[in-house]
């Protein structure tokens, strides 16, 4: 069982930890103090998440082999068992495996869907990676739709929220999404579900007053995809109409910890347009969210008024819906820590120039299982 629908709050703590604060218990009503912390409800229990739930896989019989843990040869993992004095065994596993999400365009900015394998090259920090897996389907995926809730917004959340209810519907059916609603602080109104009248109520949840914690909205939201979706690929979608002004994060910060995470692609749609808007202020908030869909492989939007968000929120669902998605396996190990650069190629007869589009690169990532054994 999932948690409970009713409101409950994204939180930070020091050092880039993100628990969820979980809902209330039965009876509390979602419109009880916020700042009150609910009681404590057991999440779902999660599958291991060095477990690829959804292997991509190459139409070559040869190289058919899901990216996983369980079909790496030796050189590409390492296992080390320690014991503690309490008699508890720390296994840590590292895995070479680098999944990516590709869109593909011509010179026209038109998507491209008939590529193969063959027609893409992948380096890593300017080493040639060889390809092991690819697909090219409509994969289900895993979303937050995240909007800006502070007190600028109140006009145009109508809009807005028809758009991104647009979006959901205009994608996979069998995709999951939650509904993030955030000022100063981040509440999940709606947690995942495939139910567009679940998605409606909590976008309607519109409290339009604070400031705009946007990069403590999208870490916290970013954290909540890797522990509880169950869907491989996954996206945030963030609406916004200013720059953040509130959160205890800063852009470097929130760039580096979805890094981190292996995370989400982010897409953005800055409604930035109106003569009460500072120009300081827009220059501001539009690089941000740029570099913030830049780095992981998504796009940013900036339409000059509210009557362009519904056709923008459609090219996201066809974005989305249209990738490919490439798997192999690092030639550095794990246990080289940093961050890695990704570049990929494509090229195809036909066309004269392909533009490709994924995340910038990622951080090596340990898994770590605790097991309990006897001392001896």
């Amino acid at each position: 069982m999932r948690p409970c629908s009713s409101r409950f709050a994204l939180s930070i703590l020091l050092a880039l930890t993100m628990p969820l604060s979980v809902c209330a218990q039965s009876g509390v009503s979602p419109s009880a103090n916020p700042r009150q912390t609910p009681a404590a409800q057991k999440p779902e229990q999660q599958p291991p998440l060095n477990v690829d739930r959804d292997p991509v896989i190459s139409p070559d019989a040869e190289d058919n082999v899901p990216v996983s843990p369980g079909n790496l040869g030796p050189s590409s993992r390492g296992v080390a068992l320690e014991r503690g004095a309490n008699g508890k065994y720390t296994l840590t596993e590292t895995v070479n495996e680098v999944v990516l999400n590709i869109s593909v365009f011509d010179e026209n900015r038109h998507l491209i869907n008939d590529l193969t394998k063959s027609d893409f090259k992948v380096w890593e920090d300017g080493v040639p990676q060889t390809v092991v897996a690819f697909q090219h389907q409509d994969v289900p995926v895993s979303m937050g739709i995240l909007i800006d809730n502070s007190g600028s917004m109140r006009d145009k959340r109508a809009a807005v929220n028809e758009a991104a209810l647009d979006l959901v519907k205009a994608s996979n059916p069998d995709d999951e999404a939650f509904v993030v609603n955030f000022s100063d602080v981040a509440y999940i109104d709606q947690d995942f579900t495939s139910s567009i009248s679940k998605l409606q109520d909590g976008l309607s949840h519109i409290d339009s007053r604070g400031g705009t914690a946007l990069y403590d909205a999208v870490v916290a939201s970013a954290d909540h995809l890797e522990q509880n979706a169950t869907r491989s690929k996954q996206v945030l979608l963030v609406i916004t109409d200013g720059e953040d002004n509130a959160s205890s994060l800063d852009l470097e910060q929130t760039i580096r910890k979805v890094q981190d995470l292996q995370g989400p692609v982010v897409y953005s749609i800055g409604l930035l347009f109106g003569s009460e808007t500072d120009p300081r202020e827009e220059r501001r908030a539009k690089r941000a969210l740029q570099l913030l869909s830049d780095n992981t492989g998504g796009l940013a939007f900036f339409p000059k008024s509210l009557a362009e968000v519904d056709s923008i929120a459609a090219e996201v669902a066809q974005d989305i819906r249209s990738q490919y998605t490439l798997g192999y396996h690092s030639t550095k190990p794990m246990t080289e820590l940093g961050y890695r650069t990704i570049r990929v190629e494509a090229q195809a007869r036909g066309y004269k120039k392909l533009i490709v589009r994924t995340r910038s690169g990622y951080y090596p990532k340990q898994m770590t299982q605790v097991k309990t054994g006897k001392q001896e």
